[in-house]
């Protein structure tokens, strides 16, 4: 018995501490929680062309063979009740705008200092269209494009994967990775690494503070030119290539596995030669790291 009003008390006592946390949460920003998810179906444009705008949250496109364009958003809302928090929620609204021949979509989230609403979003387009992506708050994922990308992002990643056409992407505080990609890639990374992998064609990458590992396949016309303030770089090449290459580090130091024709060095941190016959330029630049070229 005595036992038996041992574990009643116990269990009254905890029941009457979680009440005591609920009371101390009551009020507190962002402790209730509502979601929801929204489908829409829409037209493809006449102009093969999507612009998005996602202030808060994640964001995936993937290129598909269909014709029309399907776009799923979860949504979702943290305040200081559960009634604000529904509330909150009915407010964040995709905002679709189809005048002229290309696509816009836009996330609007009302913003207050005690409540967070957020959207991670998912489209389905055809794979031929172009895209163009800024997100202020959230990672970015873009994967079956066979057209142009331009993908912009603060505070989050950009990943690029199964991607034809020229790329323009950059992060603000994140990593840029680009796998199987073909076209001019053009990468910036203000506090982040950038990684490439599988890539066919120029490349202009560079971070202020990170590492830039990149792997070519085929070297484009407009050559390779890969940079940064503070990190290292590692370069793999294609077996057979024919480029100048020009590759400089200030504090650092330099590993070459490359058989360099009419090889220079000028000093302890440059080195300068031919791969093959020559041709695209491969300029490689550190102010403090380490450069390897494979």
């Amino acid at each position: 018995m005595k036992q038996r009003t041992s574990e009643k008390g116990a269990g009254s006592q905890d029941r009457g501490f979680g009440r005591f946390l609920r009371s101390l949460l009551a009020g507190v920003p962002w402790s209730e929680r509502a979601e929801d998810e929204e489908i829409l179906h829409l037209a493809a444009p006449s102009q093969a062309m999507v612009r998005l705008h996602n202030s808060n949250g994640r964001t995936r496109i993937v290129g598909e063979d269909r014709t029309d364009i399907e776009v799923r958003a979860r949504k979702i809302a943290r305040a200081e009740s559960a009634e604000a928090a529904r509330l909150l929620l009915e407010s964040i609204r995709i905002v679709v705008n189809e005048e002229g021949n290309a696509l816009e979509l836009d996330v609007e989230v009302p913003r207050k200092w005690n409540r967070r609403g957020y959207a991670n979003l998912e489209l389905r387009i055809p794979r031929r269209f172009q895209v163009h992506v800024s997100a202020a708050n959230g990672k970015i994922a873009i994967e079956g494009i066979r057209g142009a990308v331009s993908a912009h992002s603060t505070n989050g990643s950009v990943s690029l994967v199964d991607v034809v056409g020229d790329v323009e992407v950059s992060t603000t505080n994140a990593k840029v990775s680009c796998s199987c990609t073909c076209g001019r890639l053009i990468a910036r990374s203000s506090n982040g690494k950038i990684e490439l992998v599988g890539h066919r064609g120029s490349v202009n990458a560079s971070t202020s503070n990170g590492l830039i590992r990149a792997e070519i396949e085929e070297v484009g016309k407009q050559g390779v030119s890969l940079a940064t303030s503070n990190g290292r770089i590692v370069l793999e090449l294609p077996e057979q290539v024919d480029a100048e290459v020009d590759i400089r580090v200030d504090n650092g130091v330099i590993r070459n596995d490359r058989p360099l024709c009419r090889s220079q060095r000028e000093s302890d941190g440059q080195i300068r030669g031919r791969l093959g016959n020559g041709g695209s330029l491969i300029k490689l630049r550190t102010s403090n790291g380490s450069i390897t070229l494979r």
